[in-house]
């Protein structure tokens, strides 16, 4: 989104006129931010064997998907649901890693049936994939290196307290569970969690992944999973992905002559693809003045977008409808019946009652993560592609709230 002409545009378009099409609240998805950011993370490990397998629950229209298929990504996924979603939008399944948490075994087998690369994270489903299926299934293991990381406790998934992965203290355990039914592992991942700042975790996991490695004779793949942090706020750091890059060629070229050939090395980024590209439109309701505080209440709420509230995120907040107004100071709440705040003390360009408001950093967990609290309906989404708005999901309506509701006589 940029400011040209006094007005916020993408790809030449208006945003307050894609508000005006399709209405608000409104998820706006740029298909060219998503391309450039997949394009730049190729780039950086460019003299490697690399996989990109997006992570699929970051945002998961089956569009998104198409775009990113065509770029060449694979999917990562973590539920069934999310595989059968990827293989319509036209992934084969192979190119499709399943890694699901604490499910059922029988999903597990759906996964195994649907053929698609299975990524086994505990040693209770390690020991029944293996009595099953023995050396006939090849399997990955998700190994916990108790790495604390991430910007926040509830996506830091690498530490000694998270329930992901096997502790690479277990790998003994893990090895002899392996030879004991003769099981073919073709790749290790682990994933610490999100908001990496430098290269430096990346190499800790590294070089515990290769450690482990060293103690399998068959792998295919190292998988790294992701967590590259974006700019939330002006001046924010982010992941230097060229100088990581750089560091884990040296590293991975390094292990693989000790190994003694190469291997493919996997990433699985999700919000670093998609969190930049997204906005999020939502039309000022009221301005309420209170002896503390002026709200700008919107036609939107935690329903549609969980993260300010969930997380502490900080989302920045624009006035699209008025861009060059004087600043005043907001702080911008939802209509939820519950405390529901976006933005606290927020600077913004003087607010009148039915400005569009532009939540940056959308794409990624917003929609993915909206719900339909206080019966409300969940938003409609676009993608602008090749200089066109695209409806990619309709807004819900009456109908869709009572469509799997079943009536009975009271």
């Amino acid at each position: 989104m940029i400011l040209e002409n006094n007005q916020y545009s993408i790809q030449g378009l208006a945003m307050v006129d894609i508000a005006k099409e399709f209405g608000t609240p409104l998820y706006v998805y740029d298909a060219e931010k998503i391309q450039s950011q997949y394009r730049k993370l190729r780039d950086a490990f460019s003299g490697l064997d690399l996989r990109l397998k997006y992570a699929t629950k970051a945002l998961s229209n089956i569009n998104i998907l198409r775009l990113l298929k065509k770029e060449g990504a694979g999917l990562d996924v973590v539920s069934i649901q999310e595989a059968q979603l990827g293989i319509k939008a036209g992934f084969a399944p192979e190119e499709i890693l399943f890694t699901p948490n604490c499910v059922s075994f029988a999903e597990i087998q759906e996964g195994v049936k649907l053929g698609l690369r299975i990524n086994i994270d505990n040693i209770s489903v390690l020991e029944q994939f293996g009595h099953t299926y023995k050396g006939t299934v090849p399997c990955c293991i998700r190994l916990n290196p108790h790495i604390m990381a991430g910007g926040n406790s509830k996506i830091s998934t690498g530490h000694i307290d998270s329930k992901f992965g096997i502790s690479v203290l277990q790998l003994r355990h893990v090895l002899k569970v392996v030879e004991t039914y003769g099981m073919h592992i073709n790749g290790l991942h682990v994933h610490t969690g999100s908001d990496f700042l430098d290269a430096e975790v990346f190499l800790k996991g590294a070089d515990i992944l290769f450690n482990a490695a060293r103690d399998f004779k068959d792998l295919e793949f190292l998988d790294f999973g992701s967590g590259f942090k974006v700019a939330y706020r002006e001046g924010d750091v982010t992941t230097d992905v060229d100088d990581l890059g750089r560091k884990m060629e040296k590293a991975f070229r390094a292990f693989c002559e000790d190994y003694g050939r190469e291997l493919q090395i996997w990433f699985e980024p999700g919000k670093y693809l998609v969190s930049e590209a997204g906005y999020f439109l939502m039309k000022t309701n009221v301005i309420k003045t209170t002896p503390a505080t002026v709200f700008a209440g919107v036609d939107s709420g935690l329903n549609h977008m969980i993260r300010p509230m969930m997380y502490d995120a900080y989302q920045e907040l624009v006035n699209i409808s008025n861009p060059s107004g004087p600043k005043r100071v907001y702080t911008v709440v939802g209509y939820i019946c519950e405390t529901d705040t976006f933005g606290h003390d927020r600077k913004l360009h003087d607010l009148r009652e039915g400005d569009i408001i532009a939540m940056k950093n959308a794409g990624a967990y917003g929609f993915s993560m909206s719900s339909n609290y206080n019966s409300r309906y969940r938003p409609a989404e676009v993608l602008v592609y090749e200089g066109k708005a695209h409806l990619i999901r309709k807004r819900e309506s009456m109908e869709d709230l009572l469509s799997k509701q079943v009536e009975i006589d009271i």
